[in-house]
């Protein structure tokens, strides 16, 4: 029996099928992410694409489905992406340290949860030596930054510090502090490709410019030694 071939009509809705599945896997479960600034560092880097889970948060109330998805609540210590409270229409990307009720203190630089000191030397990244007390003299920049609370988390709201601890714009400084759960938009998974534009990279000017850069130095400036390292 001969194979018939392909009709066009038939390549037409298998593209189509595919560009459906790909639509599907990008608006429910997985979502790609870039690092736009050092604020992760050194978890994440400035040019790390991530891939984020968009379905490990999906909300259900059903306790047959939680135990048969793969659908949990936001932990301490995930590393999520979620809209900026101070403006919705930007999206940022932190490490989430307080949860609904938790009692937040930072005192000299050390973060302090319900009271108990945090272990977060595995992940959190200092670049100035300096600490700044709670003088009423310092501008809130630097009030905030190494002594911050006591301060009790809002229910359904989250309380996110960024990994680079001294150059970091988070809970500690939005006017709206903590993050909203209907907020949260997915936990950070994998970097799945590292490309290290510096400055030239970043003055391309224009969608072509920057094109033509990746694709000259794409195979010097991509951190192969990061690709596909997990996100934790």
């Amino acid at each position: 029996m001969e194979r018939q071939q392909s009709s066009p009509r038939e390549y037409l809705e298998a593209l189509l099928i595919a560009v459906i599945f790909a639509l599907f896997v990008r608006t429910f479960v997985f979502q790609p992410f870039k690092i736009p600034s050092g604020s992760m560092e050194e978890t994440l880097l400035v040019g790390d694409h991530i891939l984020v889970n968009k379905f490990v948060y999906g909300g259900t109330d059903n306790a047959v489905e939680r135990w048969l998805l793969p659908v949990r609540d936001v932990r301490r210590g995930d590393v999520i992406v979620f809209k900026y409270p101070d403006d919705p229409s930007r999206d940022f990307i932190k490490r989430c340290v307080g949860l609904p009720g938790d009692e937040i203190e930072i005192v000299d630089k050390t973060l302090y949860v319900n009271g108990e000191e945090v272990d977060d030397a595995s992940f959190t990244y200092h670049n100035d030596p300096r600490v700044y007390s709670r003088s009423t003299y310092l501008p809130p920049a630097y009030n905030r930054r190494d002594n911050f609370g006591p301060y009790v988390v809002p229910a359904a709201s989250y309380f996110c510090l960024g990994d680079n601890r001294d150059n970091s714009r988070d809970s500690r400084f939005w006017s709206h502090t903590t993050v909203p759960a209907e907020y949260v938009k997915g936990r950070a998974v994998m970097v799945y490709w590292s490309f290290d534009a510096g400055y030239a990279g970043q003055a391309s000017q224009g969608g072509l410019g920057r094109l033509a850069f990746v694709a000259r130095n794409f195979l010097d400036r991509t951190r192969w030694e990061r690709s596909f390292r997990i996100v934790r």
